[in-house]
């Protein structure tokens, strides 16, 4: 068993996270349950910060907050010196509701609303990562409209094939996102951009996908980014004072996985970036990352109770469980895979091997295949670990489920940072037309 953080099992043989007891959580809060190591999040913020400062470089590391949302963690990032990545109105709104410092925002998207823009505009964000022509002239108007002169990074696709899952490779040239950079593309939009005259170019952006456990993808994207910056120097007299290499760094989610330290990643992309702009006798500019993964996946844990079981003799056995795709649909959007224990007996030996099943109504709702667990029953807990990222981001309510609670724990303390929803949340945004209030009444 690998246990991330502050994880441990403690002397009743159930595991603890933060000092806390999860059984004790589950009777607390109910299951199914986001439990968030906070101690862990905190350290992993750390060591971004802590490697950058030792290149010597100007940096910002602005977590992604698309991994995981909510006005606890945008507070914690504030505190932990971090910027922040948003990507729509209702995150923007959650770290501007946190009281997060608006200049350290970044707003990204390949289709922000005029309405989007507008409320980043009010609010006086540090910069946009524009995505687009479409919206390099729309953002100009309207920051012309207010009187404002905007900071924008152009984003670029580099051209680097990350060796990742294809939904979750963003680099290549076949991508929704950004301007080409082989085909001519970026270097129209930095022209395009230099002739607004309500924009001002920091420098580009790229991000060449997610869950990354190699440094070469991000060297090599580095050496294209700086080639790129001399030549835009040299051809159109613009000086990049940023680059931004996005995020993708890979946590542990199962045996295999081998990430690298954070400070390798960041040595390999700084070394690179001092030695390719030195060599050309070109200003070094500030470096931008945006780490969400993995400063939040291994600091979540889902925490849900046991419920049914089926065994289909010669082919496997099921064990259902009281969430599923609805509150984590990795497995069947990406086919992720997990580690998991039963968290009230985990000092036990495995005896079976099981398929965990959701209980939505659908076939694969199946959140771990062929898992080995003690005989698992009616009522024991199931502690599905590395969740902290793109589960609470990415749950539903399929089926009308309700959402999970959340918890942060630290220091044998447990805090309530978002409420399960209760049925009447469910149904909050109906409504209910009188031609139909009728017939409802009649029956």
């Amino acid at each position: 068993m690998y246990l991330h953080g502050t994880s441990k099992v403690n002397a009743q043989g159930h595991l603890e996270i933060g000092g806390c007891d999860v059984t004790e959580l589950a009777k607390e809060y109910g299951t199914p349950l986001y439990i968030v190591d906070e101690a862990l999040v905190r350290q992993r913020a750390n060591e971004y910060v802590t490697a950058f400062q030792k290149s010597g470089l100007k940096f910002q590391v602005a977590y992604a907050s698309k991994a995981f949302s909510t006005m606890a963690m945008c507070a914690l990032a504030e505190q932990e010196n971090l910027s922040l990545d948003v990507v729509s109105d209702g995150e923007l709104h959650t770290a501007l509701k946190a009281g997060f410092p608006a200049a350290r925002i970044h707003f990204h998207g390949n289709n922000k609303s005029p309405d989007e823009i507008n409320m980043a505009l009010d609010a006086g964000i540090g910069c946009f990562v524009v995505d687009n022509s479409t919206e390099l002239k729309v953002l100009n108007a309207l920051a012309k409209d207010k009187g404002l002169t905007v900071k924008i990074l152009l984003r670029i696709t580099p051209g680097v094939e990350a060796h990742t899952h294809d939904y979750i490779s963003t680099g290549q040239q076949d991508s929704k996102f950004g301007f080409d950079l082989t085909n001519g593309a970026a270097k129209q939009a930095i022209k395009e951009a230099m002739e607004l005259s309500n924009l001002d170019v920091l420098g580009v952006h790229s991000h060449i996908g997610s869950q990354i456990f190699e440094v070469d993808g991000f060297q090599m994207a580095v050496e294209k980014m700086s080639a790129f910056a001399i030549a835009i120097r040299q051809d159109l007299g613009l000086t990049f004072q940023v680059i931004n290499l996005g995020g993708g760094f890979g946590i542990r989610y199962v045996d295999g996985d081998s990430p690298l330290p954070v400070g390798q990643y960041v040595a390999a992309i700084t070394d690179t970036l001092i030695s390719s702009f030195t060599a050309a006798d070109f200003p070094l500019p500030e470096i931008w990352v945006e780490p969400g993964r993995s400063i939040v996946g291994d600091a979540g844990t889902t925490l849900y109770t046991v419920g049914t079981s089926k065994e289909i003799p010669g082919v496997r056995k099921y064990i259902a469980v009281d969430g599923g795709m609805m509150d984590n649909p990795r497995p069947a959007l990406y086919q992720s895979v997990y580690e998991a224990v039963l968290a009230n007996r985990a000092n036990e030996a495995n005896e079976e091997t099981v398929t965990v099943a959701g209980k939505a109504c659908e076939s694969g709702d199946k959140l771990i295949i062929d898992l080995e667990l003690p005989k698992a029953n009616s009522g024991d807990l199931l502690a599905v670990f590395c969740t902290g990222a793109y589960n609470y981001s990415m749950a539903s309510n399929y089926n009308r489920f309700r959402r999970p609670a959340v918890v942060f724990v630290k220091d044998g303390e447990s805090d309530l940072v978002v409420q399960r929803e209760s049925l009447d949340n469910i149904v909050g945004n109906d409504l209910l037309p009188a031609r139909l209030l009728k017939t409802a009444l009649a029956k």
